[in-house]
Formats: structure tokens, C-alpha cells, sequence
């Protein structure tokens, strides 16, 4: 019998019970990991399935249904002592008798996620009193820069469904970000998609310089290989900026409004929703007036090409060998055709034109050698109010017109912007599945338009919102393409269609009040501020917009190098 004294005596004396808790992790010399019963031992080498580096069939999907099952030892200890209501949960597998459709709707073949470049442009050619921009002429592309650089991740094809692991091209923004720049505000563009605002179709304030007759003939279809060439046409024809503008000082003088810009600028900020590459608008406050101005070189003097393409154009780093169809020559030619097409599409007669009130106000005939082009400046006033404002906010707009015609029924005078689509290579990369132009625009119209508001939605609903603003009771749309897909400085003009601003819009689903809400949401970010200078940006990479504030001399210093330079060329 052992008495219950021994038993007592023998405990040991410290408070705890069981096994000697240690904190050394070898166990005879051999380190030691808990485990748990429900981890799965593996092999330390197996030969025999796929490793995984290696791409088998079925890819990523047979590297999941291979792998998934393996943990990692030791994985199960923190929950050793949680209750398990199945062990073997991991191959559980819900079945799906359901017929699933294999095509896509929405994104065209094969199509998800799509990445892609991103581009700049500066056309500046100086000229009338030595202040004023000039768009070019012969060539836009003599002192022309455009540079597109993309990103990894390109291997000179589209990305689509099952890539969506790669990674995503990485664009450059359309200025450089300097570290003393500070950030202010960043907005998505799903917020920016549910802004809205009610304004008024604007009033005339001043109006200036004249504009030539359409030429009717351009809008007979072209019968075949007898289609008119695209000539090189050297006309004055001015691309000034808001602060620039002497007559936008002279309005300023005067109080007739807070906001001041020209129809590009306004138009690139309520299209920007739909804007894909990266583009930057510098904003001035002095006092309570506002100027929105764009940059020497800004990407808002380019016309883009297929922006909005499910297959974006390529840069030469990302597998596209072809040269003339790189994003910044295509932008280039697309720019250098809008500028020709306007001018031989007009009638120039010096008898029959039609006269604004007062004379272009950046033309100097005693510097300038070359004719005026066919150009109209309308200043209109919006009114931005809103009912708990106290006073009111009015925004001057220097918007442009292009020709006029005489309306077939009644004969009154109707106002028109021209613009010009062009075609490069539809079977080439980057045309966005387009249809071929010589062989479908008389027959299928509406489909080649509609192809065409795909693939350049930004710039098309650019076109629109300008020529609302400036009152055109038409906007002509002219189709020009390549005489060869290898040439891009020989074109030819395949037709040309006119539309209703307002119903082309409504085709386009593109909304003003939307446009408007979000030219007011900006400016009341800039009114809530200090008087300085701010730089809005749009991401390269993301859908949303930053706003910066900037130091005062920004962009100034560049300007003044450049002025030196042609200073010293011309000497």
C-alpha cells in the first residue's frame, strides 16, 4: 500500500502539469516541425509528373488541378485544435451539367483585356505676330515630335482571355511628373461617369474671320480608280492657346466671365471618360478667373488613330516592325490629312465667301507668306450656374468653324467643321478589325461609321463636342485611305458624309450634361484653391485623372529655350 503522503510528496513542486516544456526545436540533434494529422506528406522528388516551369498542355489550368491538392508541411498546425468538419474538403468539386456558349460578345475574337500605347504629340510652327501657333502645313511632319514608347509585356500580339496574368504594359505620361510637383486630387472615372449638369446651348459674343463654300462635288461616292487625290495645300491656319488669345484678354478685361478656354481643350476634359492614352491640361487662377490652357507639344494638338481599338496600334518594342504604322506616325498623318482636307475641300473665291464681323485676329499679312485659311473664331458664353450659387459662373469658349454651304431647300447659309477619318491598312495590326474602305463604304456606310466609332470613340466624340459648341449646323466626316498601305504620304479621298452634331451624338450615346458636370466638379476643385497654377493629367495606366499644383514658372522656362533657338536658326 502506498500512502497517500507519498503519493503528495512525489508531485513535483512547480505549478505546472505533464512533460517538461522546452524551447529547443532539435530532438536528438534532428530539427523537428509540428504537424498536424490531416497534412499530406509528398515526395522529396517525383519524375514522373510535369514540373512546374514546364508548359504542358492545358497550361495554367492543368498546373492548378496538378498542384492544388500539395501542402505545404507543417501548414495545418495553427489549426490543430479546430473542429474539421471534413478532412478531405480540398478535393471537392461542384459539377456543372449547364451548356455554356463559347462566344464572346462585346470584345470582338478571342477578346478580354486589352493594353495599350500611349502617345504625344507637338506640332509648333510659329508665325502671324510671332506669338500664335501655327498647325502645320506641308508636312505637319518637318517640325513635328511624337514620341510612343510602351511598356513590357508586348510580344507583337493582342492580349486576350488567358493572359490575364501577364503583366500590363507600363505607358509614359504625356508630361513629366517632377517630384516637386504636389498632388491634390485624384479622380476615378466612374465618378466622373455619374456627374451631370444642365446648361444652356450658349450665346455669340464676338465673332472673326471668314470662311470659303463647300465644295458640293466632294460629296458624290468617287467612281472606281477615278478616286481625287489628296494634295499638300499651304494655308495660314492658327492653333492658339487660351492665355495666348488677345481677344480672350480683352474679354477677361472686361468680367464677361470666370472660365476661360478654346473648344479643343474643353472637349478633350468632357470626352475624358473615353480617353485612353494620357493627356495633360494646365489650369491658371488669377483671382476669380480661370484659364484652362494646353502645353507647347501637347498631346491635344495630335489626332489620335484608333484609340479606343480592342487591337491598339503597336510600338516597334512590343513586336510591330512596321514603321509607318507605329502610333506616332499614324498620329502624324492623321493630323497632316485633317489639316489638307479642310483646305481643298473649300471653294477659295475672294468674291463669294462668307465674313465674320471682324478679321482673323492672329493673322499678319506683312509676316505671314502664305493665304489665310478658311477659318471662323466664334467666342460663346455658357452659363455653369448653379440655383445655390450667389453669383453667377459664366465660361467664354473660343470655338472653330470650318466652311459654310447653302442649305438645298431654303438657301440659308449653314456652318460646318470638317473632319477626316483615315484608313491605313485595314488587314494590318492595329486597324481593329475595320473593313476595307474602297470596297465597303458605299455599300455598307453605316457599318464602316460604326466600325469607326469603335475604334476612335474619343476622338469622334471630341469632333462632336466642338462642333456643338460652335453652333455647325453640319459636321462633314471624309474617308480618306493610303493610294498604297506601304505609303503614307500619298492619300486619297473616298468620300465624304455630313451629320447632325446633335443626332451623331445621340448615335454615339455621348452626353454634354455629363461633359458639363464634370468641366464644373473641376473647376470648383480649382476655385476651392490658392491663385497658382495646376497641371490635370490623366493616368497613362489607370482610368483617372490628378490634379497637381505646380510652381509658377512650369512650362515657362521650356518655352523661352525654344524661342531662343529658333531665334538663332533664323539668323
Amino acid at each position: 500500500m502506498i500512502s497517500l503522503s507519498k503519493i503528495v510528496n512525489s508531485l513535483p513542486s512547480d505549478e505546472t502539469w505533464g512533460p517538461p516544456t522546452t524551447t529547443d526545436a532539435l530532438v536528438d540533434g534532428v530539427p523537428y516541425a509540428p504537424y498536424s494529422k490531416g497534412d499530406k506528406l509528398g515526395r522529396m522528388a517525383d519524375w514522373t509528373a510535369e514540373g512546374k516551369d514546364r508548359e504542358g498542355r492545358g497550361g495554367r489550368q492543368q498546373y492548378n488541378r496538378n498542384y492544388r491538392d500539395q501542402q505545404v508541411y507543417g501548414a495545418g498546425t495553427s489549426s490543430l485544435f479546430a473542429v474539421q468538419i471534413a478532412e478531405d474538403e480540398s478535393s471537392f468539386s461542384v459539377v456543372d451539367n449547364t451548356r455554356t456558349s463559347t462566344k464572346t460578345r462585346g470584345f470582338g475574337r478571342g477578346g478580354g483585356t486589352v493594353f495599350r500605347g500611349r502617345g504625344r504629340g507637338v506640332r509648333d510652327q510659329r508665325g502671324g505676330r510671332g506669338t500664335f501657333q501655327r498647325v502645320g502645313g506641308r508636312g505637319g511632319q518637318q517640325n513635328a515630335y511624337y514620341d510612343n514608347r510602351g511598356g513590357r509585356g508586348g510580344r507583337g500580339r493582342r492580349f486576350g482571355w488567358k493572359d490575364y496574368d501577364k503583366p500590363q504594359r507600363n505607358r509614359d505620361s504625356s508630361v513629366n511628373i517632377k517630384p516637386d510637383w504636389q498632388m491634390l486630387e485624384e479622380i476615378d472615372f466612374n465618378r466622373l461617369a455619374k456627374l451631370n449638369l444642365e446648361t444652356s446651348n450658349g450665346e455669340d459674343i464676338e465673332s472673326y474671320g471668314f470662311l470659303y463654300y463647300y465644295d458640293r462635288s466632294y460629296d458624290k461616292p468617287p467612281v472606281k480608280n477615278t478616286e481625287r487625290k489628296l494634295n499638300v495645300v499651304d494655308r495660314a491656319a492658327y492653333n492658339v492657346t487660351t492665355s495666348q488669345d488677345p481677344i480672350i484678354h480683352e474679354l477677361a478685361e472686361k468680367d464677361e466671365a470666370t472660365i476661360f478656354a478654346t473648344d479643343s481643350i474643353l472637349s478633350m476634359l468632357m470626352c475624358a471618360p473615353r480617353s485612353v492614352y494620357s493627356w495633360d491640361i494646365v489650369i491658371t487662377r488669377q483671382g476669380d478667373r480661370i484659364f484652362l490652357d494646353k502645353r507647347d507639344g501637347s498631346a491635344l494638338d495630335m489626332v489620335s488613330v484608333n484609340e479606343n481599338a480592342a487591337d491598339a496600334p503597336l510600338e516597334a518594342s512590343e513586336g510591330n516592325k512596321d514603321s509607318i504604322n507605329f502610333p506616332g506616325a499614324l498620329a502624324l498623318e492623321a493630323t497632316f490629312i485633317n489639316h489638307n482636307f479642310v483646305n481643298q475641300t473649300v471653294m477659295e473665291s475672294e468674291t463669294s465667301k462668307f465674313e465674320m464681323p471682324h478679321e482673323n485676329p492672329f493673322y499678319n499679312p506683312s509676316e505671314e507668306t502664305e493665304p489665310l485659311a478658311s477659318k471662323a473664331y466664334k467666342y460663346r458664353r455658357f452659363d455653369l450656374s448653379l440655383e445655390k450659387d450667389e453669383n453667377p459662373l459664366h465660361l467664354i469658349v473660343r470655338t472653330e468653324l470650318d466652311a459654310v454651304m447653302k442649305n438645298n431647300i431654303s438657301g440659308d447659309d449653314q456652318l460646318l467643321t470638317v473632319k477626316a477619318l483615315n484608313e491605313f491598312d485595314h488587314k494590318a495590326q492595329g486597324s481593329g478589325g475595320a473593313l476595307d474602305w474602297r470596297a465597303k463604304l458605299t455599300s455598307q456606310r453605316g457599318a464602316v461609321v460604326a466600325t469607326e466609332m469603335k475604334n476612335n470613340s474619343c476622338k469622334l466624340a471630341r469632333w462632336t463636342v466642338q462642333s456643338i459648341l460652335a453652333r455647325a449646323d453640319v459636321m462633314k466626316l471624309g474617308f480618306v485611305s493610303r493610294t498604297s498601305p506601304k505609303l503614307n504620304d500619298r492619300h486619297v479621298i473616298l468620300g465624304v458624309v455630313g451629320y447632325d452634331p446633335r443626332k451623331f451624338a445621340e448615335q454615339m450615346n455621348l452626353n454634354l450634361n455629363n461633359g458639363w458636370g464634370i468641366v464644373r466638379t473641376i473647376v470648383d476643385m480649382v476655385r476651392g484653391m490658392k491663385d497658382g497654377k495646376y497641371v490635370l493629367v490623366k493616368d497613362p495606366n489607370k482610368s483617372l485623372l490628378r490634379l497637381y499644383e505646380v510652381p509658377a514658372g512650369t512650362f515657362e522656362e521650356a518655352e523661352g529655350e525654344e524661342e531662343e533657338i529658333q531665334d538663332g536658326e533664323g539668323e
